[in-house]
């Protein structure tokens, strides 16, 4: 498999799931502006949409929206348990879950890197923003270790990528102390580690 990436984007969150389940996997970087792979590719040929993550299978199918490609990843090493098993009620919260993070967080956070969005939209996107926040942080307040327990699973990934993104939008994540915990220990975890040094960002 080869995924295609830039660094802190939503692609970390399937760069996570990667390494967590010990898959044999190629890394190709793009540069979001040009459309260009590090190789001198042009991404549009890879993903007709323009936007990282792209993963490209062993078959060569293409996969292009994040939330499929991480349970895809999950679903080769359900012993890894970065999923429940489809078909179960944890894996429907699970999916839930994702299209929560996927439509309600991370879409409220893609205006806030647009040139060209209005100052009085950002304001509104992140208030936005601020109320998922206050709902995840709630969430976490029963002493839960990762986002549906203690087990962590491929929603924790996607969240921690999400969550890393507060500092660039300027929302301060201390203001939530259990989400500030959880990033904490995501960041600890050795297949995170891993990702971020790949990706350059530690």
């Amino acid at each position: 498999m080869k995924l295609y990436y830039s660094p802190a984007a939503c692609s970390l969150a399937p760069h996570i799931a990667l390494i967590e389940t010990g898959a044999v996997f190629t890394t190709e970087k793009v540069d979001t502006k040009t459309k260009k792979t590090e190789t001198g590719a042009d991404f549009w040929a890879v993903n007709a949409k323009g936007y990282v993550p792209a993963l490209q299978l062993d078959d060569g199918d293409v996969l292009t929206e994040g939330v499929v490609m991480q349970q895809y990843i999950a679903d080769l090493k359900p012993e890894t348990k970065l999923a429940p098993a489809r078909g179960t009620k944890e894996r429907r919260k699970l999916e839930e879950l994702l299209v929560f993070l996927s439509t309600e967080v991370h879409k409220n956070f893609s205006p806030l890197f647009g040139p060209t969005t209005p100052d009085e939209y950002k304001v509104i996107a992140k208030d936005k923003i601020v109320q998922r926040f206050d709902y995840l942080e709630k969430q976490l307040s029963d002493g839960r270790q990762f986002l549906t327990g203690d087990q962590f699973t491929i929603a924790d990934g996607y969240f921690f990528t999400l969550s890393n993104w507060t500092k660039f939008v300027g929302l301060d994540l201390a203001r939530w102390t259990n989400i500030s915990a959880f990033a904490g220990r995501v960041a600890a975890r050795p297949a995170v580690q891993q990702a971020l040094k790949a990706e350059g960002l530690a």
